[in-house]
């Protein structure tokens, strides 16, 4: 997958690749909706981007991980701060992305509006 002075250049991006949720792959099994990246002029690695949806599964739980508990176990104002994060990165333009958060966050679909209403009026 690497050629001399590739290795390093690959261990650089996949803190970025596995924080988008990405899959690394060689440059040579790369598909069309993929991106190879390249180092000094030659292909290094290919990154499959994850399915909008799946990026919101690996957001969630990323979070979670940080947060060093389930979400749902977060009190209101940590759950209304993740719906702003969330809603920042986008999280509400994917499909059933309200269901998903809520679901996360032991919610209703409703209070996730709340949330989201609440900072457009702040």
């Amino acid at each position: 997958m690497t050629g001399p002075g590739e290795e390093p250049f690959i261990a650089a991006v996949k803190p970025l690749v596995d924080a988008i949720g990405g899959e690394m792959l060689p440059p040579d099994e790369a598909g069309p909706d993929d991106v190879v990246l390249s180092w000094e002029g030659v292909d290094a690695v290919a990154v499959r981007l994850p399915q909008l949806a799946d990026s919101l599964d690996h957001i969630l739980a990323a979070m979670e991980r940080r947060q060093g508990r389930p979400l749902a176990e977060l009190d209101r104002k940590a759950k209304q701060e993740v719906v702003r994060t969330l809603e920042a990165r986008g999280a509400f333009s994917v499909r059933h992305g309200v269901e998903t958060v809520a679901s996360a966050l032991g919610v209703s679909r409703f209070t996730v509006y709340n949330y989201l209403n609440r900072e457009k009026g702040a």
